[in-house]
């Protein structure tokens, strides 16, 4: 089996790229990552991937004079790694167009909501602020626009009386670490694929019980 080689970019912790790496260990796992880029120097990402003896590589974006140049040298490098899959994990920087454009088809992002609804900031306090009962997070292509892009996979939770958003929080988070490593093995196996503005691929869905939140009545 040939691996895709993938290209992680973050911005802190690196708890996704973790999930992502003791994905990669599995030997039928079809990808693996070949370079960690940070825009932040003391990221503890970083530590994450040294352990794991991944490349990694250090682009401060404060170095650059604009967008433009900054993702240009992001793109030379991943480039120069021979990068065939990106993935963002808790990367903060909004992307050029034009670096969109390179990588369209081939860059993911994860983000703690179930898109297209609240996209942004501030995510788990929005939910709670709407009174929303179910949240979850979203693997998706990226697009020039935030958080929009072909959608991959999903995960629901409900949003429990007493969350607050530390709590909501830290559940979402549990569900992203499942959802990152599964949505990249679809997409670099080639399970899945782009048709227009769609995900196609994936015929063997199970149905499965809805989530209800607050539980029916039989439920409580």
């Amino acid at each position: 089996m040939t691996r895709k080689r993938v290209g992680v970019l973050i911005s802190g912790r690196g708890s996704n790229l973790e999930a992502l790496i003791e994905a990669c260990k599995a030997p039928d796992y079809p990808a693996k990552i070949v370079l960690v880029i940070s825009n932040v120097p003391d990221a503890q990402g970083l530590a994450r991937a040294e352990t794991a003896l991944i490349p990694t590589l250090t682009i401060n974006h404060k170095d650059f004079a604009s967008r433009e140049t900054f993702d240009a040298a992001l793109d030379a490098a991943l480039k120069e790694a021979k990068v065939e899959l990106l993935c963002n994990a808790g990367f903060l920087r909004l992307h050029t167009e034009g670096f969109v454009k390179s990588w369209r088809d081939r860059h993911l992002n994860i983000h703690p909501s179930l898109l297209p609804a609240f996209k942004g900031l501030h995510t788990h306090a929005r939910v709670l602020d709407e009174g929303a009962k179910i949240s979850g997070c979203t693997v998706h292509f990226v697009r020039p626009e935030m958080d929009c892009g072909p959608i991959v996979a999903q995960a629901a939770l409900p949003v429990l009386p007493g969350d607050t958003q530390e709590s909501l929080a830290a559940r979402v988070l549990q569900a992203e670490h499942r959802l990152y490593p599964h949505a990249l093995r679809l997409v670099a196996s080639g399970a899945v694929r782009v048709e227009g503005e769609r995900v196609v691929g994936m015929t063997q869905i199970r149905d499965q019980p809805p989530i209800f939140s607050p539980p029916l009545d039989e439920e409580i």
